[in-house]
């Protein structure tokens, strides 16, 4: 399936849509089944089956275009690996797992780590686009490239995950200083960042 096709992007935007107006009307992931979503996007449920695996890989989906929307609003449209984008892209981080967390229904609790693992892929993806020029310049450095763009994203993901569990007793900005010295760190052997 080729995801540019506009036919399979509309088709997973309908399924999208439907998915948030019964989750709009729940307010609960647990209760919402594949014929439901199949019944409101108009679409059959092979048609359902050949774009997502299930509902779960649906509800990662519209987890990651969340978070990736969020991203866009924070992020200028041309950003690349610099000093103040990276401080944009963690403080971004921080503040959408502080309303996620704040808007999550404790019957939906038992998905949160399905919310983390699309999280964190996606700003995995934000950060392997930035350090791609890297491996324009030498094609030998994309596995160390992949791997430092996994590395930093968990280094980003792993504080603010665990920040907005908690009393968030230090301030989201400082908490993003703390980690922009370490993200910077890591990534030194490749990019110097300014």
């Amino acid at each position: 399936m080729n995801r540019n096709d506009p036919r399979v992007q509309r088709t997973r935007q309908l399924l999208l849509q439907a998915f948030m107006a019964l989750l709009e009307e729940r307010h609960n992931i647990h209760s919402i089944s594949v014929q439901e979503i199949t019944k409101l996007a108009t679409v059959n449920r092979a048609t359902f089956y050949a774009h997502f695996e299930d509902k779960y890989a649906l509800l990662e989906s519209w987890m990651r275009e969340k978070f990736h929307r969020a991203l866009l609003s924070e992020l200028p449209a041309s950003s690349t690996l610099q000093i103040d984008t990276l401080r944009l892209l963690i403080l971004a981080v921080f503040h959408f797992l502080a309303r996620f967390r704040d808007q999550l229904k404790p019957a939906d609790r038992q998905f949160e780590p399905l919310f983390e693992i699309a999280l964190q892929q996606e700003l995995y993806q934000v950060l392997l686009t930035w350090l791609t020029p890297v491996v324009s310049r030498d094609p030998n450095q994309r596995e160390i490239v992949e791997t430092t763009a996994l590395v930093i994203s968990w280094a980003i993901f792993g504080p603010a995950a665990q920040w907005s569990r908690g009393e968030r007793i230090i301030l989201a900005e400082e908490m993003v200083h703390h980690v922009l010295t370490v993200v910077v760190a890591g990534l030194s052997p490749l990019i110097t960042v300014m």
